[in-house]
């Protein structure tokens, strides 16, 4: 290494070790992307006099309707958006509850309408703007102060304080535990109370374990079922409470299911990248299903970002004429990211350079800089809603199945996040054919497979009209399914659930491409969950039922290497 060179490697690792230090104090946001964006914003609102002039009216019009209010004259009253429970008490509609109420509602609609839509302002500014407006208002919420919120005073006048003593208490609990999150016991122990389908660890290496499932049925299908979860998550969200589990559920309709269950990196898989995860999950994996199971087709199911790593792998593998897929599942998984969601907000070159250099100094992204992006997106419920009611309201939190398995977050290698967000999210480069596997481009387009894919209706993470996208690069059989709840609940959605439905629509080769608003007004709607829909379109998939295959393959280099759910869903 010449002096020039090591001089500059000094002074690159100098601005890492500075902008790992901001992203402390800043949650990982680059100070100079949202700079940018309020410059931009700022600016071109400045030079529109007539979109200035709209605002003050509106802003006097406000003024108007809540001295009017005040007065008990007759006046517009707004509505919370739908999904915001904040003013749901009843006390919020009466005396001066109400009026801080519709003075919070008209402040939170003048500055949507400030900066959305503003003439010249790129969507990239607009969308970062508005994300901190609404950081702000949710912040200065009259929901979250104690002397307005009148479901805090009722309790403390009927509990004489013991509300806010109980509170204090939860407040001096939280603040003991603080910065030992990844050393708290789970609510909810997985091989305990949650990931406890009966069966084996089969496969191990470096980056996964591959899980193999005891039959339930006395004769199952030759195909068997491989789950690819993502890795920003532990693989048991598919294998929750015995009532949930989509694991167990396929076991019990005469599916093998097989599940890869990804390692929590630390620094020294810093250097894995996105195709080592190809490589060394997906393709592995399905190394050692062919081998356990002797099959010659295997169904193959992603979630979220494990979907996108399967539609990669499966285009690599159709570009290598390997046909092993008898069919590919996408639960919630994104190809196309031009319509990526409110992710979108954190991905931009200045944004993606800042979480380089935070990622460098530790070699990964630690899961509490990820809990705390996700957070802050729906900040409303997540952050200050909980808040309201454990310190104030002083109550205890009841965490459920999904609630502990979401405390139980994982850590990603710095290489391969930064490849993903930058190729797919940034570049968008898997849905533009530039994307590479093995070395060589891969394209959607090579996908023949027959597809069964599913969106969720409130998706704020992979919203559905980005994972319908797929539609336009894969021209074989797909069934695309909208289904009701979230990112996660809609896909943990089991028979029995209360208020689910789903609507269906199945596209067959050859057929046109059809718009999302259009596939709307065709698909056929249901009441309850997907899975049994699901289910039965892998049956049609399938051939005849036959004997169950044994756990593992010792002569075929696949031992039993414990129980499952295996030792890598235990790394915190």
């Amino acid at each position: 290494m010449t002096e020039d060179s090591a001089m500059h490697d000094l002074d690159r690792d100098l601005d890492r070790t500075l902008h790992a230090a901001q992203a402390r104090f800043t949650g990982g946001l680059s100070p100079a992307s949202l700079a940018r964006a309020a410059a931009d914003w700022s600016m071109h609102l400045a030079s529109q006099p007539g979109r200035q002039i709209a605002l003050a009216r509106r802003r006097g019009a406000d003024w108007v309707a809540l001295t009017r209010l005040a007065l008990g004259l007759p006046a517009e009253v707004l509505a919370p958006e739908p999904g915001d429970h904040r003013f749901d008490d009843p006390g919020w509609q009466h005396g001066p509850a109400a009026l801080a109420a519709q003075a919070f509602l008209r402040t939170e609609r003048f500055w949507g309408e400030a900066t959305e839509g503003v003439p010249g302002v790129s969507r990239e500014s607009e969308r970062i703007v508005g994300f901190l407006a609404r950081q702000i208002m949710d912040m200065l919420a009259p929901s979250n102060m104690p002397g307005l919120n009148p479901e805090v005073i009722a309790k403390t006048l009927a509990s004489y304080g013991g509300n806010l003593r109980e509170g204090a208490r939860n407040l001096v609990e939280d603040l003991a535990t603080l910065g030992r999150t990844a050393t708290q016991p789970l609510p909810m122990q997985p091989g305990r109370d949650v990931a406890i389908t009966p069966g084996a660890v089969v496969f191990r290496n470096e980056l996964m374990e591959l899980l193999q499932y005891s039959p339930a049925t006395a004769t199952v299908r030759p195909e068997p079922v491989l789950i690819v979860p993502a890795w920003i998550m532990k693989y048991y969200i598919l294998d929750l409470s015995p009532h949930n589990s989509m694991i167990r559920y396929l076991t019990g309709q005469g599916f093998t299911v097989f599940c890869i269950s990804w390692c929590n990196p630390d620094a020294a898989l810093r250097d894995t990248g996105l195709d080592d995860y190809r490589r060394l999950g997906v393709m592995a994996a399905l190394d050692a299903v062919t081998a356990i199971c002797g099959a010659a087709k295997i169904h193959a199911t992603g979630y979220c970002l494990g979907g996108t790593l399967l539609s990669i792998a499966a285009a690599a593998m159709a570009r290598e004429q390997d046909g092993r897929l008898a069919s590919i599942t996408l639960l919630a998984a994104q190809t196309d990211f031009t319509e990526a969601g409110e992710l979108q907000l954190f991905i931009n070159d200045s944004q993606l350079a800042f979480l380089d250099d935070t990622m460098w100094s530790q070699g990964y992204l630690d899961s509490t800089q990820m809990a705390g992006a996700f957070q802050m997106l729906r900040a409303n419920d997540l952050i200050w809603s909980h808040l309201v009611r454990r310190y104030y309201l002083g109550e205890q939190d009841h965490p459920t199945d999904m609630m502990s398995w979401n405390q139980d977050a994982t850590r990603m290698p710095y290489r391969m996040h930064s490849q993903y967000l930058r190729r797919l999210f940034l570049n968008n480069d898997l849905a533009e054919g530039r994307l590479e596997a093995g070395g060589k481009a891969v394209s959607l387009s090579d996908i023949h497979a027959p597809l069964f894919v599913i969106g969720t209706e409130t998706d704020h993470i992979a919203p559905w009209r980005s994972v319908y996208k797929i539609q336009q690069f894969c021209a074989g059989g797909i069934t695309f399914v909208l289904t009701s709840g979230g990112h996660n609940a809609g896909v943990v959605s089991e028979p029995g659930h209360k208020n689910r439905h789903f609507c269906r629509l199945e596209r067959q080769p050859g057929d046109l491409y059809i718009p999302p608003e259009a596939w709307q007004s065709r698909a056929a709607c249901e009441e309850g969950s997907w899975w049994p829909s699901w289910a039965g379109w892998l049956g049609a998939h399938s051939g005849a039922p036959g004997k169950p295959p044994e756990l593992g393959a010792p002569l075929g280099h696949y031992p039993i290497l414990g129980p499952a759910p295996g030792t890598y869903i235990l790394q915190r």
